[in-house]
C-alpha cells in the first residue's frame, strides 16, 4: 500500500468517525430533550392532556417501542429534570447537571445512569461536588470507568460491612484431558464437581469481562472471551511464587528465534518442542523473559549457551508495581498480577531495561500496543501515557490510566 493510499485510508476513517460521533450526539441530544417533554407531560397530566395512565404508556404507543423501554427512558428522565406536586410545589432533579449535558448530547444512557444510581446513593449535602467530579470524569473517560469512580465515592462516604466468612473448601475428584492435534491447536476436556466448576466459572467470568479501555468496543464472543480468560488464567499461575519446581525448575516454555527475526518481527519462532509461533509474537514475549542467549551452528546445534538472565528484575518489577499500580493502558483494570513488562523502546532494539524505559501492561493490552496505532512514552512527570491513534482522536491528546488507587501518602 502506498504512503497516499494510507493518508487517504486514515483520513476516510477520520471523517467517518466524526460523523458517527455527530449522530450519536444528536441520537442522545433527541432522546434527553425527549424525556424532559414526558416529564412535562406527567406535571401537566397524562390522562387529562392525552387519556393514557402514564407517560411511559403514551410513549409506549406514540413511539412503537416495548412497555419496559419506555418505562425506563421515563424514570431516567425524572432523575435529570426537574418537577411538581400535585399542589404546584417543586420537585429539584436528583442530578440536573447531568440533565443539562445529557441534553447537549454529551452522555450515553448508561452513562447517565450511573452517575444517577451513584448520586441516589450519596448523602444530599455532597451531590453537587460528587456530580461534579462524576460529570469531569465522563468527558474523558467510559461510563464503567465512572462507575468505578463512583464507587470510590459510595467507599468513601458509605464504607461497606464486614466480609462474608468462607467456608472450608472440599476437594473431591477430579479429571481433565488436554492434548496437541497435528494442526498445533490444544484440545481440553475436563470433568469437575459442582464445587471446583463454580470456582472456575467465577474465576473465567472476572477474567472474561468485556475489556473496558479507550482501545474500542470489545467485539469477542462468548468462547472468545472465556478462551483468553483460561490463557490469562494460566499466565498467572506460571507467574505465582508458590508454583512448585520441574526438574530444579520453574515450569516454563522455551522459546527459539533467530535474533535478526526478532528485531524485525518477521519470520518464525520455536515454541517448546514442536510448536511454532510468529516473530512478532515472540518480540511481545520477550519484552518480560527469562534469556539464555546462545549461539548454534550450521545444523542448529548449540555451541555456545550464556547465562541465564531476566530482562527484569524482582526490584525493577516492584518499582513498576509502585508507579503504574496495573495495566496503565487508559480505562484497562486489570491488577499488577495480571500484567507484563512492556519496552517502550524493545530491548532487541537497543532499548534499556530501566524504569524510564518500561510501562506495566496486561496481555491484550501489551498485543495490541505491539500491532496497533497506540503509542506510549514517559510524560515529565516520570508516569507513562498513551496516544491514540488517529482515527480515535485527530489530535492525539495523551490519557492516562486514572482507575487504580494511587499510593497513600502522607500530607
Amino acid at each position: 500500500m502506498t504512503s497516499n493510499a494510507v493518508l487517504s485510508s486514515s483520513s476516510d476513517a477520520v471523517a467517518l468517525a466524526d460523523r458517527i460521533g455527530e449522530l450519536v450526539a444528536c441520537m442522545r441530544s433527541a432522546e434527553a430533550e425527549l424525556g424532559a417533554v414526558l416529564v412535562e407531560i406527567e406535571q401537566r397530566g397524562v390522562m387529562e392532556l392525552f387519556g393514557y395512565r402514564s407517560a411511559a404508556r403514551l410513549l409506549e404507543h406514540l413511539a412503537d417501542i416495548p412497555k419496559s423501554a419506555a418505562e425506563r427512558l421515563v424514570k431516567r428522565a425524572r432523575l435529570v429534570n426537574p418537577g411538581r406536586t400535585l399542589d404546584g410545589s417543586p420537585i429539584p432533579a436528583l442530578a440536573p447537571a447531568t440533565g443539562a449535558a445529557a441534553r447537549a448530547g454529551r452522555l450515553s444512557n448508561p452513562m447517565i445512569d450511573v452517575i444517577t444510581d451513584v448520586l441516589g446513593q450519596v448523602p444530599p449535602e455532597h451531590h453537587d461536588s460528587a456530580e461534579a467530579d462524576l460529570l469531569a470524569f465522563a468527558a474523558e473517560a467510559g461510563h464503567k470507568q465512572v462507575a468505578a469512580l463512583g464507587a470510590r465515592i459510595l467507599a468513601h462516604l458509605a464504607p461497606d460491612g464486614e466480609e462474608p466468612a468462607v467456608a472450608d473448601p472440599v476437594i473431591p475428584p477430579r479429571e481433565l484431558f488436554l492434548r496437541r492435534r497435528r494442526s498445533g491447536t490444544w484440545e481440553l476436556n475436563a470433568r469437575f464437581d459442582d464445587e471446583t466448576g463454580t470456582r472456575a466459572s467465577a474465576l473465567l467470568d472476572a477474567l472474561a469481562e468485556r475489556r473496558t479501555s479507550d482501545d474500542g468496543p470489545d467485539h469477542r464472543t462468548h468462547p472468545q472471551r472465556y478462551g483468553d480468560a483460561f490463557s490469562d488464567a494460566i499466565d498467572l499461575a506460571l507467574n505465582s511464587p508458590e508454583l512448585p519446581m520441574q526438574a530444579g525448575e520453574r515450569a516454563h516454555v522455551m522459546v527459539a528465534v533467530a535474533l535478526e527475526d526478532l528485531k524485525s518481527g518477521i519470520g518464525q519462532a520455536t515454541l517448546g518442542d514442536t510448536g511454532t509461533i510468529s516473530a512478532a509474537e515472540a518480540r511481545v514475549h520477550a519484552c518480560d523473559a527469562m534469556i539464555i542467549p546462545a549461539v548454534l551452528g550450521e545444523k542448529s546445534e548449540p555451541l555456545n549457551l550464556g547465562r541465564l538472565r531476566r530482562l527484569i528484575s524482582a526490584g525493577l518489577r516492584r518499582a513498576l508495581f509502585l508507579r503504574d499500580r496495573g495495566c496503565a493502558f487508559p480505562g484497562c483494570h486489570r491488577p499488577p498480577r495480571h500484567c507484563q513488562g512492556h519496552h517502550i523502546r524493545h530491548w532487541a532494539d537497543g532499548g534499556p531495561t530501566d524504569l524510564g524505559n518500561l510501562v506495566l501492561m496486561c496481555a491484550h493490552h501489551h498485543r495490541l500496543l505491539h500491532r496497533s496505532g497506540w503509542e506510549v512514552r514517559i510524560a515529565a512527570d516520570g508516569l507513562p501515557e498513551f496516544l491514540p491513534p488517529v482515527f480515535i482522536d485527530r489530535r492525539r491528546k495523551p490519557r492516562r490510566n486514572n482507575l487504580h488507587e494511587p499510593l497513600p501518602f502522607a500530607a
